[in-house]
């Protein structure tokens, strides 16, 4: 028996990183996939579950999209019968965009996609899970809402909002038996972050990449995917409006120059 087997879990973002290794992960354990993207590799992810003996069914659209999240919801509850987590992984960055360039439309849409979208999953999985008492719902943030440095101003200000929004939705469901938590991922290698790790391997310093935190290295997905695992899980059944995070230890520091002890 895996540790969700027979849950019907829905992951957005799933066409790569973090959401693929989620998709492989929680299939592995025992789940029942809906996997979304706006990207036409969540059917190559669907593909990879059902090649392991799993079963995802993969649909195209945008998790910003009230429609398109609604239906995601009805999919899972027409195929499956039910629904019993919810991870809200999908997310843009922004890049670095100098502020002086930024403008309200380019605001909007990294908050529409990265804040709204996880509103919305929350919004529409509430509706199926209230009545049975029970669901757990995943929000993907970023140690970037923590402090300033691991993002670009747009984006980090919508992953603050994201864990605020965990703490805000999970006492909202008051008694109802729901739980809402949120990741913080530090520097994962996924396409997302894959201009910082392909410019650190063209100047040939890679050996630098996650210097500052104690344990001096970049993560991977397959380790947030574990978080999310758990959260899903009933492992976690007591854990509710929590912001995890999982980045080697990054954010328990200020900036301060290191010396090794011999």
């Amino acid at each position: 028996m895996g540790r969700i087997s027979g849950k019907t879990v829905i992951i957005t973002g799933a066409g790569s990183g973090i959401g693929r290794a989620a998709s492989l992960l929680f299939a592995r354990e025992g789940a029942r996939l809906v996997i979304a993207d706006r990207m036409e590799t969540v059917n190559d992810t669907a593909n990879a579950v059902a090649a392991a003996g799993g079963e995802a069914i993969a649909l195209t659209g945008d998790a910003g999209d009230e429609a398109f999240v609604e239906g995601l919801v009805q999919q899972a509850v027409e195929r499956f019968g039910q629904l019993d987590g919810v991870w809200a992984n999908a997310g843009i960055s922004g890049g670095w965009t100098p502020m002086e360039e930024q403008d309200a439309p380019f605001w909007t849409e990294v908050l529409r996609i990265n804040l709204i979208g996880p509103f919305l999953a929350i919004k529409h999985a509430s509706k199926v899970m209230t009545p049975r008492g029970k669901g757990s719902i995943v929000l993907t943030a970023s140690v970037a809402g923590i402090r300033s440095g691991a993002g670009g101003m747009p984006y980090s200000a919508s992953k603050a909002g994201v864990i605020n929004l965990a703490t805000t939705a999970a006492n909202e469901f008051y008694g109802l038996g729901l739980r809402v938590n949120c990741i913080c991922p530090g520097l994962i290698e996924t396409g997302m972050t894959k201009p910082i790790f392909d410019g650190a391997r063209a100047r040939g310093n890679e050996d630098k990449i996650g210097q500052l935190n104690p344990l001096k290295r970049s993560g991977v997905p397959e380790e947030i995917a574990e978080a999310g695992l758990f959260l899903i899980s009933d492992a976690s059944s007591y854990v509710n409006g929590q912001a995890i995070v999982v980045d080697g230890g990054l954010s328990s520091s200020h900036p301060v120059v290191r010396v090794r002890r011999s």
